[in-house]
């Protein structure tokens, strides 16, 4: 009853905060297994979310032999569109990317083949973007599983998959430097979103390990957005599992979200200074069936167009 109670107070502030404010918070997000591709919610607190289109498909995926849209990811870049990179299946050595000016109208969907080069890699994991403003340059990084690399974390527990972080550079999203290893922490880590504060960028992940289990999320940090990044913290999460962080700056917090898969619930803590961390999840109110993707600002006019 008091959680309840909560979150229609919450309801309240967040829509008086929503008349009064010029942009709003966006989130991208699949349901199920990705198969009808990106959803949107959006809100005006960054706590009690509203899903948009009545909860329906904004895009279909079409890309790859599953034709799936997880882990959707989608930032404004400094051309002022929006950019999105997503997991386009299992088992696939690429990701997809599509473009858009206003989360309505997006462009055709692009296969871009990061992996193809290694022959042992068997996935291509939650792809981010994230732009320096400073270079004009987006980086595009990822979660890949090589096989025979990194034999000191392998274990046979997880179907044998053992993640690094790799990344690739682009300008443009249709010329691509090479594939380079973007993070190696000495575990197996997916799940990586980078944000920058100041003059550091700000990299969570997920320790991946499964034996002995961590499944929890990390942070680390560096003067450029391509590294090198110090060793993970110490977990930043409470006493369960989760994944799929991703970060905003909300007043004077940075907030971090994450699907808390086992329980079929999300999450979220915030902190002040990015080392000392505390529990938020219970003033979030997401929409059901929600698995994880990513948070991004939009004008309050970019949201009358996507409830029209």
């Amino acid at each position: 009853m008091r959680k309840r109670l909560i979150v229609l107070f919450t309801f309240i502030i967040s829509i008086t905060v929503l008349k009064a404010q010029d942009s709003v918070y966006a989130f991208s997000y699949f349901k199920g297994n990705g198969e009808d591709g990106l959803h949107l919610a959006y809100s005006g607190d960054g706590f009690i979310w509203i899903a948009l289109n009545n909860d329906q498909s904004f895009l279909t995926p079409e890309l790859s032999k599953d034709k799936l849209m997880r882990d959707p990811c989608i930032i404004r870049g400094g051309d002022g569109r929006f950019h999105m990179v997503w997991t386009v299946s299992w088992t696939d050595q690429g990701i997809g990317y599509a473009a858009s000016d206003d989360l309505l109208h997006w462009s055709e969907q692009h296969y871009i083949p990061v992996m193809a080069h290694e022959p042992g890699a068997r996935n291509c994991w939650a792809p981010e973007v994230t732009y320096d403003p400073g270079t004009g340059t987006y980086l595009i990084y990822w979660a890949t599983t090589i096989r025979g690399r990194f034999p000191e974390t392998q274990v046979d527990a997880d179907d044998g998959y053992n993640h690094r972080m790799y990344y690739v550079t682009t300008k443009d999203f249709q010329t691509f430097s090479e594939t380079k290893l973007l993070y190696e922490p000495g575990f197996n880590v997916i799940d990586a979103s980078i944000v920058q504060h100041g003059k550091q960028w700000v990299m969570f992940i997920k320790d991946e390990t499964r034996e002995p289990a961590q499944k929890n999320l990390k942070v680390a940090f560096a003067s450029q957005l391509e590294g090198p990044y110090t060793a993970a913290s110490e977990p930043i999460i409470g006493n369960y599992w989760a994944e799929g962080p991703t970060a905003m700056k909300i007043d004077e917090e940075w907030v971090v979200y994450f699907d808390k898969y086992t329980e079929h619930q999300y999450g979220a803590v915030a902190s002040k200074d990015l080392t000392n961390w505390h529990e938020v999840s219970e003033k979030l109110a997401m929409p059901p069936g929600i698995r994880h993707g990513s948070i991004f600002k939009i004008s309050k006019t970019e949201l009358e167009r996507l409830l029209d």
